[in-house]
C-alpha cells in the first residue's frame, strides 16, 4: 500500500483540534476543531465510517483529571454529525481506546477511573473489564492508572498499561481474558498476567498481527529507556525481550502500524509524528506542529 492510500489522524490536546496529516509530505490540515475539550485517544472505524476519540474532561491540576467529566465521541469520517456515545458520569478520564472490529465493541482505558472499559460501538452495554481501585484515595496512586489499550478478539484477550507516577520508573503491561471469569468480577479476577513491570512509563498499545509483535510507547526518563517506541513478540508473552525500536521522542504517547506492517508512526507531546522502520530502526520526522499543539493519540485512516 503506497502512503498516498491512507492519512494519519493526530490528536491535539492543548490545540483542540484533530489533524489530518499527509504521511508522504507532512502536510496537515485541521479535520475537526473541538474546542472546550481535551482529547487523548483516536481510532478509525473505516468499515462504517466513523472516527471514535475520547475527552479527558477539564484538567484539575497538572496533568491530572480528577473530575468525572470525560465521555466518548463518535464523528463520521468527513468531521461531520458528532454524537457523544459515553456520556460525562460514565468514564472520568477516558485515554487511548481501540476497537474489536470482530465483535464492534470499544475498549478504553479510564485513567483516573482506574480500569478498563468495553461498550458496544454504539456506546450502549457499558462494561467494567477491569477495576484497580475506588475512591479518592485510591485515585491518588498513580500506580493504579490505567492508560494504554489493547485487544486480540481471535485469542479472547486484552492488554492494558498502568504507567506509574511520572518518571518513576515503576510501569506495567498486563492482559487478562475478554471474558472474565464465572464467579468473579473486573475487581476480584484472577486470570490478570503481568507481563512486564519496571518499565519507565508506559502510555499507548498497539497489537501486530502480522508480524506478531505488541508495540508500545513509553515516557519516562530517557537514561533509563524512556521517550522510546517499544515491542515484544507475542508469542512467549511476558518472557519475551523488550526491545527499543526508536528513542528521541519528547514525551511519547500515541502510535500506530502502517498499512505494510514495515514502520510504526508515533506522535509526542513536543508535537512531533516520526516514522520508525522497524526493522532498521531508521526514523523519519513526518511532522513538526510545536509543543503548543501536544499531540497524544494518533491513528489510520484510509482515504476513500
Amino acid at each position: 500500500m503506497k502512503n498516498t492510500d491512507y492519512s494519519i489522524l493526530a490528536l491535539a490536546a492543548l490545540g483542540q483540534k484533530i489533524l489530518k496529516i499527509n504521511p508522504e509530505t507532512g502536510s496537515a490540515e485541521v479535520l475537526i476543531n473541538t474546542p472546550g475539550k481535551s482529547p487523548d485517544g483516536i481510532v478509525v472505524d473505516n468499515v462504517h465510517g466513523h472516527i471514535y476519540a475520547t475527552n479527558m474532561g477539564v484538567p484539575t491540576g497538572g496533568e491530572t483529571l480528577y473530575n468525572n467529566d470525560g465521555s466518548i465521541e463518535r464523528i463520521d469520517l468527513d468531521g461531520s454529525h458528532h454524537k457523544i456515545i459515553i456520556p460525562v458520569g460514565e468514564t472520568v478520564t477516558p485515554k487511548q481506546l481501540t476497537l474489536d472490529r470482530k465483535n464492534e465493541r470499544i475498549y478504553w482505558c479510564d485513567r483516573e477511573g482506574m480500569r478498563v472499559m468495553s461498550a458496544k460501538y454504539d456506546g450502549s452495554d457499558i462494561t467494567t473489564l477491569v477495576q484497580r481501585g475506588k475512591g479518592n484515595e485510591d485515585m491518588k496512586d498513580e500506580n493504579k492508572h490505567c492508560v494504554g489499550i489493547a485487544v486480540d478478539p481471535d485469542a479472547g484477550y486484552f492488554y492494558w498499561s498502568q504507567k506509574g507516577p511520572a518518571k518513576g520508573g515503576n510501569g506495567r503491561i498486563f492482559r487478562a481474558k475478554i471474558e472474565i471469569p464465572k464467579g468473579e468480577t473486573a475487581t476480584n479476577r484472577t486470570d490478570i498476567e503481568l507481563l512486564y513491570e519496571r518499565l519507565p512509563e508506559p502510555i499507548d498499545l498497539e497489537l501486530d498481527f502480522v508480524n506478531g509483535y505488541l508495540y508500545w510507547t513509553d515516557r519516562g526518563v530517557d537514561a533509563i529507556g524512556g521517550n522510546t517506541l517499544n515491542r515484544a513478540k507475542l508469542e512467549n508473552i511476558g518472557n519475551s525481550k523488550v526491545e527499543i525500536i526508536g528513542s528521541g521522542h519528547k514525551e511519547a504517547i500515541g502510535l500506530a502500524i502502517a498499512p505494510d506492517h514495515n514502520s510504526v508512526f508515533t506522535a509526542d507531546l513536543g508535537g512531533h509524528i516520526r516514522q520508525f522502520d522497524v526493522l532498521t530502526g531508521a526514523q523519519k520526522m513526518i511532522y513538526e506542529g510545536g509543543k503548543d499543539l501536544l499531540l497524544t493519540g494518533i491513528t489510520i485512516m484510509h482515504n476513500s
